[in-house]
């Protein structure tokens, strides 16, 4: 630790402090106190710690660094403009604008070497638990002798509002109990939010709780480069659990007058703040973005270092190829997100007539799935035995043992999502974990940003209506379909029957365009002949028609368990002599992503008397039923109550939609 070249890295940090003052000042916005104050943190974790080629952003074995204060974004970007990664000085200046890699929040799909796209607070620190869980399993189940293939660490950056909000309890909870040794936390403790100092909301022992949490805790001066270096190099000696280094910073460190202030925190120093500023720090005061040679020769000679550590594993990689050769090529295909060949040669075949539960059903799906895709690693927020997600002969994942291919969650639905995310990010695992529908609400927001991403996440969601009886309206979702709907990339799949629920699995595992949530019933419902109606495999492109008649005067169109009563409204209509189409319309985004075509084939834009049914909110349907139909919902909360008599009451039943699509028809 003597040599480390203080002064080298004083010029650095305040390198990363001008071009944060500069190019909030620039977009007027931005958030330039906490680039300020964590400065010399971030200043010795990339020049000392951090294992990364910007060459090779994925690089699989380099270390991970997430800025949970996605606010602070200009510290990251700083911190990869000045270690060599694809983000020129351009970027910088055009910070927050359109069209630009620097957007005000990191978005990991945009920004080379952004690792997650964070902003929304504790979203990022459980990404890391995530990534960190990922290193661990991928370690345990394919590193070797003298072949340590997986080993790198996860560094977070994390503020207040990170450790205030609800996820990131419930993430870094399950990572204590985990025992995950390679997570690294530095906890930005600069004692201001937005609306001022933290202990008008804040006061607990941070340390302590996270004590409790079975993490190792340190608190330091975030100011003192020395001090960062011991404590990192600590954390790094504990391996049985993640690690807290508290660092007490100054938000808007050098501000003569905003330092320690909110008014660091979300708008511009202005330009005679910053003028003040740089003179306090002894920092030019033009040019404007002034980067000297040798604060980007510091940050850039680690990433040199990194590129030399990657060719070394490279050739490693070469020698464990041709000493496993089998376990290697399954390495490699997960590490490029791609399934075995064969990998749904095994899915279940369902008798026609028999009743199972689509939540059921897919549990079989899944486990035929998991014996091919062996990177297929999944869990439940405590509901297991409901969401069927276990996969059979398989260990749960433990502390002491990680080469079970199961995650028992616990009731933290929210850390679920983020960490399935964390997973996602890393690469080299395919993530699905499942809780009821309605408690989607309290993972939106890290589905929301799986959708953002991208990520191939499967979301099971069992319980799905008013299906699941009796236990009444607080555990029956109503507009939760919809809603998931209402996010953009999110693809939703309601499948009628065990058949459908088979082909809905094989889409959400080779979907490339984002996270897929599977809807599923709690109650049984029959399984389709198919030699009566039409093939299943139609799930794949969102609708189609299912059971027609000669020249239709009516469209009838189902999900899920409503898809049964469609059909036997067809039989109600055929009875009085009106022949009636039924569309089955398991997914709305598939479906819209047809050729018009396809879509006008299914549902001809001439024959405008369309009735839906589905036990949900009616809102949005009018988009398929058109102005001159109908749908059949639920505009109102449900009733505990046996399912079938709640269905009746309710009026979503065969008979009800016969009668409307008879109005129709007039």
């Amino acid at each position: 630790m003597s040599d480390y070249p203080l002064k080298t890295h004083h010029l650095t940090a305040n390198t990363i402090r001008g071009l944060a003052m500069d190019a909030v000042q620039k977009a007027h916005s931005g958030h330039p106190g906490m680039p300020m104050g964590m400065a010399d943190v971030a200043v010795v974790l990339w020049s000392q710690f951090l294992k990364h080629n910007p060459k090779d952003p994925k690089w699989p074995d380099r270390d991970r660094f997430v800025l949970s204060a996605g606010h602070g974004s200009m510290l990251l970007y700083s911190l990869l403009h000045l270690s060599g990664y694809d983000l020129p000085m351009e970027q910088l200046q055009q910070f927050r604008q359109w069209g630009s890699l620097t957007p005000g929040h990191p978005e990991s799909h945009l920004t080379p070497g952004v690792e997650t796209t964070t902003g929304p607070l504790g979203q990022g620190i459980t990404n890391a638990v995530g990534m960190a869980l990922a290193e661990r399993w991928l370690a345990t189940r394919y590193n070797r002798p003298g072949h340590e293939i997986i080993n790198h660490y996860t560094y977070v950056i994390a503020s207040d509002g990170d450790l205030m909000e609800g996820i990131s309890h419930e993430a870094c909870s399950l990572a204590g109990h985990l025992g995950l040794g390679k997570l690294i936390v530095f906890y930005d403790d600069n004692g201001i939010t937005i609306d001022g100092p933290t202990e008008l909301t804040f006061t607990e022992d941070v340390l302590q709780r996270f004590a409790a949490y079975g993490w190792h805790t340190q608190r330091i001066d975030g100011h003192d480069p020395l001090a960062i270096l011991a404590a990192t190099e600590a954390a790094q000696a504990v391996t049985d659990r993640p690690s807290l280094i508290a660092c007490r910073t100054h938000i808007g460190f050098g501000s003569p007058n905003k330092q320690d202030t909110s008014k660091a925190h979300g708008e511009p120093l202005g330009e005679d703040e910053i003028r003040l500023t740089k003179e306090r720090l002894g920092w030019p005061l033009e040019p404007k973005f002034y980067v000297p040679d040798e604060a980007r020769a510091f940050l850039a000679a680690k990433g040199k270092e990194g590129a030399e550590k990657q060719a070394v594993w490279e050739t490693m990689f070469h020698s464990y190829r041709e000493a496993y050769a089998e376990v290697a090529a399954e390495l490699e295909l997960a590490l490029r997100g791609e399934l075995p060949a064969g990998w749904d040669d095994e899915l279940p075949q369902f008798e026609p007539g028999s009743s199972l539960a689509t939540r059921a059903s897919s549990g079989q799906v899944l486990n035929a799935i998991a014996r091919r895709v062996p990177y297929l690693l999944g869990g439940s927020a405590d509901l297991t035995g409901s969401n069927k997600t276990d996969v059979k002969g398989e260990k749960a994942i433990s502390r002491a043992d990680f080469s079970g291919r199961y995650i028992h969650y616990g009731v933290r639905e929210h850390g679920m999502g983020g960490i399935m995310n964390g997973m996602a990010l890393h690469g080299g695992i395919r993530p699905y974990g499942g809780t009821f529908l309605v408690f989607s609400d309290y993972m939106r927001g890290s589905v929301r940003l799986s959708a953002l991403m991208g990520l191939p996440v499967v979301y099971v969601f069992t319980h799905d209506s008013i299906g699941l009886g009796e236990d009444g309206p607080t555990h029956q979702p109503v507009e939760q379909l919809m809603s998931l709907r209402m996010i953009p990339h999110l693809t939703v799949i309601r499948p009628a029957d065990a058949t459908e629920t088979a082909v809905a699995w094989q889409v959400a595992m080779t979907h490339k365009h984002g996270p897929v949530a599977l809807v599923l019933t709690r109650q049984g419902v029959p399984t389709l002949d198919r030699n009566q109606y039409a093939p299943a495999d139609g799930v794949a492109r969102g609708a189609y028609i299912i059971s027609d008649m000669p020249n239709p005067q009516v469209i009838l169109i189902g999900t899920g368990s409503e898809l049964h009563l469609a059909l036997a409204a067809q039989s109600l209509l055929a009875d009085k002599g009106v022949a009636a189409r039924v569309v089955s319309m398991p997914s709305w985004e598939l479906f819209d992503a047809q050729p018009e075509a396809y879509r006008h084939e299914v549902l001809p834009p001439h024959i405008e008397a369309r009735v839906s049914i589905e036990a949900g909110v009616t809102l949005g349907w009018e988009r398929y039923v058109g102005a001159k139909g109908k749908a059949i919902g639920l505009d109102r909360f449900g009733a505990s109550a046996p399912y079938k008599i709640i269905y009746e009451k309710l009026g979503i039943t065969a008979e009800v939609m016969a009668d409307t699509a008879l109005g129709l028809l007039g």
